[in-house]
């Protein structure tokens, strides 16, 4: 008998609408989106098409006006800023375009940091251990101002592998990178990916980083235009 995969996070007719000085915005329109868990999920879209709302509500950062968001069953818009935060930290690693790294922290520091918020009692050690994966071990007492882009966004991986995820989130890794390091920095990733066993969302402008994942979700304004993932495509062979 065949097994199924889990579900780990499911978005059923959701939609996120902003509100500012000058009215209400709406950003996602009636997204249904399931990605099972280990799989590899590339999003592209032109700017402003909505993929980093997208990847806000995963997350859980963003909290969706309509709809229903479910990570590893549970849902999202039911909890409280407590209970996302603490769901968030054992479970979702996040890479920021921006690297989002603590200025007066040293990189072995930034990498324990979220340990240390789940109380782990092995820290610093298993920071070093996740900073020589990413080839960071000579530099565990420098201050990111101390590091290269490359580099911090290496530290700013390892942070977000450091609670052991069923998911990393990845919005535009490499758009403060040149070629060359972004996509050093993006075969790390992946490696980091099926070594640690997460299951892997990213957002891209980059169609040929996109193409790396084994799923591409193409959005336009708020709405998912194409997935190579859904069942309709898969039958049709969509790649």
């Amino acid at each position: 008998m065949l097994r199924t995969k889990m579900a780990l996070i499911s978005l059923a007719n959701t939609s996120l609408s902003l509100s500012g000085r000058a009215g209400t915005v709406n950003i996602l329109h009636d997204i249904d989106l399931t990605v099972q868990a280990g799989e590899t999920v590339g999003i592209v879209g032109p700017s402003g098409s909505g993929k980093t709302s997208l990847l806000m509500v995963m997350a859980g950062l963003e909290k969706a006006s309509q709809g229903q968001v479910l990570f590893m069953e549970h849902n999202l818009s039911s909890l409280d800023e407590d209970r996302l935060a603490q769901l968030r930290g054992r479970h979702i690693g996040i890479v920021f375009q921006s690297f989002n790294l603590v200025p007066t922290m040293t990189a072995l520091e930034n990498v324990a940091l979220p340990l240390e918020f789940a109380g782990a009692d092995n820290a610093l050690e298993r920071a070093r251990l996740l900073l020589t994966d990413v080839g960071l071990d000579h530099r565990f007492d420098h201050f990111p101002a101390q590091l290269s882009g490359g580099e911090r966004q290496r530290v700013a991986l390892a942070r977000a592998l450091a609670p052991g995820p069923k998911l990393l989130l990845a919005d535009e890794p490499t758009g403060n990178l040149d070629s060359g390091t972004g996509a050093l920095v993006m075969d790390l990733m992946f490696d980091l990916h099926e070594k640690h066993n997460t299951t892997l969302v990213l957002v891209t402008h980059d169609e040929a980083l996109a193409v790396r994942c084994k799923r591409q979700i193409h959005m336009v304004d708020g709405r998912i235009a194409v997935d190579t993932g859904s069942p309709e495509n898969i039958a049709a062979g969509v790649q």
